[in-house]
């Protein structure tokens, strides 16, 4: 029997997650390394894995994610999307509303703004004087 895999892609800032869903115990794999080797701070773990305990399927899934780019809280949120998105296409009747509900399956806008010519950086100038 063929395994089966789930595939979903998340992005947040300069951070793209490119995550596999497998069936499984529970466990988190990060770039190679265990969830807790990989992020420093529990609150940065528990955002990563949150879309599990939303759709309410902790312990059914293995997750295997690779990231790269941006800092740790764009890549927690890049797996947080990539997960969500792999959950969809593992299951959309059973997961999809509660997901969208919670605002998982939307990806997050916001990027760095570019600097401009003339100035320092986005928006930062050097001092006006009059004279």
């Amino acid at each position: 029997m063929a395994n089966v895999q789930y595939y979903g892609t998340g992005r947040r800032k300069s951070s793209v997650a490119r995550v596999r869903l497998l069936p499984g115990t529970g466990k988190v794999i990060v770039n190679k390394k265990d969830l807790g080797e990989y992020f420093p701070t529990e609150l940065l773990k528990q955002e990563a894995v949150r879309p599990f305990a939303v759709a309410g399927c902790e312990g059914k899934y293995d997750v295997i994610a690779l990231v790269n780019g941006g800092g740790f809280t764009g890549q927690a949120g890049a797996i947080r999307l990539g997960i969500s998105r792999a959950l969809v296409e593992a299951d959309a009747d059973a997961y999809k509303a509660q997901l969208k509900a919670a605002g998982f399956l939307t990806r997050d806008p916001r990027m760095k703004e570019r600097k401009k010519y003339g100035l320092k950086k986005a928006r930062k100038a050097s001092q006006f004087s009059k004279r």
